[in-house]
Formats: structure tokens, C-alpha cells, sequence
């Protein structure tokens, strides 16, 4: 009995040191994979109840907040985010603009890194910033259109110990930019996905401002966000556009406002009265509040780039206002901006977006790279595909990158990947158009699209110059804002009409390019940009324009690992979501009887 006792004390004593053992090693690979602090937040996916525009409708929303929780951290730390859905169906989030170095197990979106968080389940995220990211970034859903009400921002501050490349601002704030439907979003595209549907994707019923439609939207006055001001003070503004499927004017009443960054990175600051902003992008914008103490309005309307006799776009103006403390008298009614572009002034918004140039200073330097080993040509297009069901033909519209429209297979592209799983996808994404005619022009072959799941895949350290190029096809030319995930990429130039592989690059800007991770290729335009393939994994590019996304115009690249552990793909986690019952909201699967134009 006294030597069972003994042993009992001994096992006890190896389990402690057991144990010890294991934090301890733990605590060494958080050192080696955390170089800042870390950070916890807890998401719960939950429906809620909120009134806009006169009635109230149940939304998924984070924390029951709309906009969703302010993730703020220090360049350098990484964040623990714990996802909870307490909802009815499956749920990703990803977190646009994070480089999630060499972990594409928590970048998030569905089909291509991981399948649904199903509901009653969890599953935490590991965001791990690049080493030089700082500004302005955001998180939002990437399942089905859920983002319409699951997003937030992430704010970088500097390093500890360091400042911005600017004068410190006296104070800051976040300004979300986003979409209100009356309906459910979910049910509203899933039932204009039905073939032959009589229904088109929603167009917003409203945009919003930090979740308030302003005081121009029915039963909205009173409710409109304010941010209260001193005199003579500089605000940081950090502005999200979550919107879903719109390009956006934003401007002040009476203030100047100065670029200072974009997509989590610094700018040469240049002075505007207004930006132009697509979804998916970040600004970070300085504001001095040198006007006579008043309210006044800052202001967004949709930037329509499509063909101004097509009526179907939301013309609302979502305001909110710039309330100055103090003693006077208020006005009537806040001064409404004055320059805030019209719906359609195209060169307008053009020329704003040349504006951007990369802060390229020694604490912030520039390294486009020069010696390009993997050249692409990306058409950009509308398409329909026309097929044949039961002897009945239809046709079905569909987008489409290099006239491939994307099919999201049955398991999420990154684990076929790592674990070598066949007939998920294929490897020949094409990297030029199957052939040339005058893109941006009136006399339009053809064109067949290609219903698939391609991907490219690029080795690790290759330096890649892609040339995406606007097309009239379908004769509905739009702006494309097109995001790459994992990455940010220098936009090395731009123009109007088809590439000129030889005049166009003598204009290319390899100094002081804009660094971003979200880029408008404008209508019947073309747009340049290169980047070094150095983070390993599989990594969406996609339209950010969500009815472009849900039709096909997106694909996946996939950079291989370096042949060194610090160059190669993380583990995965021990548990990643299951895939279970597909998306209502997806493309048609028409690719074994379909004939396109």
C-alpha cells in the first residue's frame, strides 16, 4: 500500500514536470511566432434585431454591433480571435489586407482555405500581420453576402516607441462605409441565382455611415452618427468601404482633407477636397478643423463607372456630421458638400486615384521588384452562359478572369492542397487570353467562357507583373476593384483602352508606386502591378464587387514553399470546420452542357 502511495506521488510529480514541459516549449514557439504582444477578442456570430429606414429586420451581426468590433493593435503583435456562431448557417471571416504570413489556415474564405464555421461550433483565428504593415485594415465575413453585416476595422498603430511619418494627430475615429437592405441580403441572391429568374442581385437600399443611413434616409433623423470636434485640432479619419457592390465619393463640407495611407500603408501626402474609394479599400485621411464652429456634413454617393443610361443603382447620399464643441448657435440644417463629385464623373474619380504614391522613405522604403520571371495577361468580363436543361436552353450571366468563371469546388482549395487531394482543381489557369481581339471595343466576337476550378501556381520568390485589362464584353464596361489575398502589390501604372505592351510600360512608375492590396481596373482601362511571390499558401484574387465575386470573376494562386521552414506553409491547426452541405448562394454548375458567348 505505501509503494502504491509512493509511485501515485511520483506519477503526480512527472505530470507536473510533464506538464511544465509543455508550456515551456509553447512559450518558445509564441516567441518564435509572435514577434509583438498578442491579442484575444471574442466574436460571436449572433442575429439580432435593428431598425432602419422605418422597420426592423434579424441580422447576423458580431457581438451584436453594426459595424462590428474595432480590432487595435501595434505593428508587430498578432491577434487570437475566437469565432463563435450562435447563427443558422455556416460562417467564415476573413481579414482583408493581413498578410497572414505563411498561414493561409486563418485567412477565411469559403471554398479556398477553409469550409463554413457551422453553427453551435467555434473556431479561433490566428491574424498575423506582415512585418511592415501599419495604417488601416479590416475584417468581414467571406461567406455567401454575409459581409452586408459582419465587418469591422483593424487599427495598426506604429511600433511601440515609434510615431507616424506625420504629424501626430490630436485624435482619430473610424468611419465604415456599408450597405443596408431592408430583406434578408442571403435570400434575396439566393433566389436571383435560381436560373431563368425574373430577379437580379439586390441593389441597396441604402448605405450607412458607422451603421446610420443620415439624415437624408426615411425615419433616420436623429440617429445620424456625429463626431464632436474642437477648433483647430487634426483628426486622423480611417475610412472602411464595406459597401458590397459600390465605388464611393466621400467628402467634408468645407474641409480639405489629406491622403496620409491606404491599405495599411503610408502615402505622400497630398491634399483633396473629396476620395474615391472602392469596396475592400481603406484611406486614412487628415482632417484639420480650421472652419467656423458649426455641423457640417462629411457625405458618400455611389461613383456609378457603368453605362449612365442604366437607372438601376442606389442613388441615396448617406451623411453623417461634424458637430464642432462650443458656444453657438446651431444651424438650421448642416452645409452639405459642395464638391462632392456626381454620380458619374469618371475622369474625376481617375484622376484622384493617380494622386496615390508610396511614401518610399528610409523607414518606409520601396522594392518593386525588376526582374519579372512570371508575366500575366488577366481579361476582366461579364459573360452569359447559355445552356441546355431537360431540351430547354437558357442563359445565365457569369463573369469571368481570362474567360475562366471560377466554380467553387466541394472542398476548400488550401486542404486538396497541403494533404494532396486529387480532382479538387486544376493547375492551368491561363496566364494570356485564349486570344486577342480589341477588348474595350463595339465589335465583339464569341467569347467562350469557361466554367472551372483553375488555379495558378507560381514558386516561391518569383517576381510576378500582371496586366489586368477591362473589357467591353456583354457592352456593360464597369470598374473591377480586385483584392489579393495574402498580398500587397505595387500598382506600377494604368490607362485607358487595350495594353500597349510597348508604349505602356515606358509610363511605368517602379520609384514610388501605391502600395495596396485592393485595386480598380477602370472601365475599358487596364491597370499594372507587380509583387514578390514570397508568402507561401493558396491565396484568392477576386473582384470585390460581390455580385462579380458570386458570379465566377475570381482564382486562386497558389505559391509553393521555399525548401527552408521559415519559407514554407504552417501546420495546420489541430481542427479546422468541417465541410458540410454546400452554399445556396453559388454559381450554377452548367460546365457539362454549357455554350457561352
Amino acid at each position: 500500500m505505501q509503494q502504491s502511495r509512493k509511485e501515485a506521488m511520483g506519477l503526480k510529480k512527472m505530470g507536473f514536470f510533464l506538464k511544465l514541459l509543455v508550456l515551456v516549449l509553447m512559450s518558445g514557439m509564441l516567441v518564435c511566432r509572435v514577434q509583438g504582444d498578442a491579442h484575444y477578442y471574442d466574436f460571436v456570430l449572433k442575429k439580432s434585431n435593428f431598425t432602419r429606414l422605418c422597420s426592423t429586420k434579424s441580422m447576423l451581426t458580431v457581438n451584436e454591433s453594426f459595424p462590428g468590433p474595432v480590432i487595435q493593435i501595434h505593428r508587430g503583435d498578432t491577434v487570437y480571435v475566437n469565432v463563435q456562431n450562435e447563427g443558422d448557417y455556416g460562417v467564415t471571416i476573413h481579414w482583408h489586407g493581413v498578410e497572414q504570413t505563411r498561414n493561409p489556415w486563418s485567412d477565411g474564405p469559403e471554398y479556398i482555405t477553409q469550409c463554413g464555421i457551422q453553427p453551435r461550433t467555434n473556431f479561433t483565428y490566428e491574424v498575423i500581420l506582415g512585418k511592415d504593415q501599419e495604417g488601416t485594415l479590416w475584417w468581414h465575413a467571406h461567406s455567401n453576402w454575409t459581409r452586408a453585416t459582419v465587418h469591422g476595422a483593424i487599427v495598426v498603430l506604429p511600433a511601440e516607441g515609434t510615431t507616424y511619418p506625420y504629424p501626430k494627430p490630436d485624435a482619430e475615429d473610424v468611419i465604415v462605409l456599408a450597405s443596408w437592405y431592408k430583406g434578408d441580403v442571403n435570400l434575396l441572391v439566393q433566389e436571383a441565382l435560381i436560373p431563368n429568374s425574373s430577379t437580379s442581385t439586390p441593389v441597396s437600399d441604402a448605405y450607412t455611415i458607422n451603421g446610420q443611413p443620415g439624415d437624408f434616409a426615411a425615419c433616420s433623423n436623429g440617429t445620424t452618427y456625429r463626431l464632436l470636434v474642437d477648433y483647430g485640432k487634426t483628426y486622423l479619419l480611417r475610412i472602411v468601404n464595406a459597401i458590397m457592390n459600390s465605388e464611393t465619393f466621400f467628402a467634408i463640407s468645407g474641409h480639405n482633407l489629406t491622403v496620409v495611407g491606404t491599405d495599411g500603408t503610408y502615402t505622400k501626402p497630398f491634399v483633396t477636397s473629396f476620395i474615391m474609394i472602392a469596396p475592400g479599400q481603406t484611406m486614412d485621411v487628415l482632417v484639420t478643423m480650421d472652419q467656423a464652429p458649426s455641423y457640417y456634413y462629411m457625405a458618400a454617393r455611389q461613383f456609378v463607372s457603368g453605362n449612365p443610361e442604366y437607372p438601376d443603382f442606389d442613388h441615396s447620399n448617406v451623411t453623417a456630421i461634424i458637430q464642432y464643441r462650443g458656444n453657438y448657435t446651431p444651424p438650421a440644417a448642416p452645409s452639405f458638400p459642395a464638391n462632392l463629385p456626381a454620380y458619374h464623373q469618371l475622369e474625376v474619380a481617375y484622376s484622384f486615384l493617380s494622386q496615390l504614391r508610396s511614401l518610399a522613405s528610409p523607414e518606409h522604403p520601396v522594392n518593386v521588384p525588376l526582374d519579372i520571371t512570371t508575366r500575366m495577361y488577366i481579361t476582366v468580363a461579364m459573360n452569359s452562359v447559355v445552356y441546355e436543361d431537360e431540351g430547354t436552353t437558357g442563359t445565365y450571366i457569369a463573369s469571368s478572369l481570362n474567360n475562366i468563371s471560377f466554380l467553387n469546388p466541394e472542398m476548400d482549395v488550401l486542404q486538396a492542397y497541403y494533404w494532396h487531394v486529387a480532382g479538387v482543381y486544376t493547375t492551368d489557369f491561363p496566364d494570356h487570353p485564349s486570344y486577342y481581339f480589341n477588348f474595350t471595343g463595339y465589335d465583339m466576337p464569341s467569347d467562350v467562357t469557361m466554367q472551372a476550378t483553375k488555379v495558378k501556381v507560381l514558386n516561391y520568390n518569383e517576381s510576378v507583373e500582371i496586366i489586368f485589362q477591362g473589357t467591353n464584353l456583354q457592352y456593360t464596361p464597369e470598374d473591377h476593384p480586385l483584392h489579393l489575398h495574402g498580398y500587397t502589390f505595387y500598382v506600377i501604372g494604368s490607362g485607358y483602352g487595350v495594353f500597349d505592351n510597348e508604349t505602356d510600360p515606358q509610363g511605368f512608375n517602379l520609384v514610388d508606386p501605391p502600395e495596396q492590396n485592393t485595386v480598380t481596373v477602370s472601365q475599358n482601362g487596364w491597370v499594372a502591378l507587380r509583387f514578390v511571390a514570397n508568402n507561401p499558401g493558396v491565396w484568392l484574387w477576386h473582384c470585390h464587387l460581390d455580385r462579380h465575386l458570386t458570379w465566377g470573376m475570381d482564382t486562386v494562386f497558389i505559391v509553393k514553399d521555399g525548401g527552408t521552414p521559415e519559407t514554407s506553409i504552417l501546420p495546420p491547426p489541430a481542427y479546422m470546420p468541417p465541410c458540410q452541405d454546400p452554399s445556396p448562394i453559388v454559381l450554377e454548375d452548367f460546365s457539362d452542357s454549357v455554350k457561352a458567348w
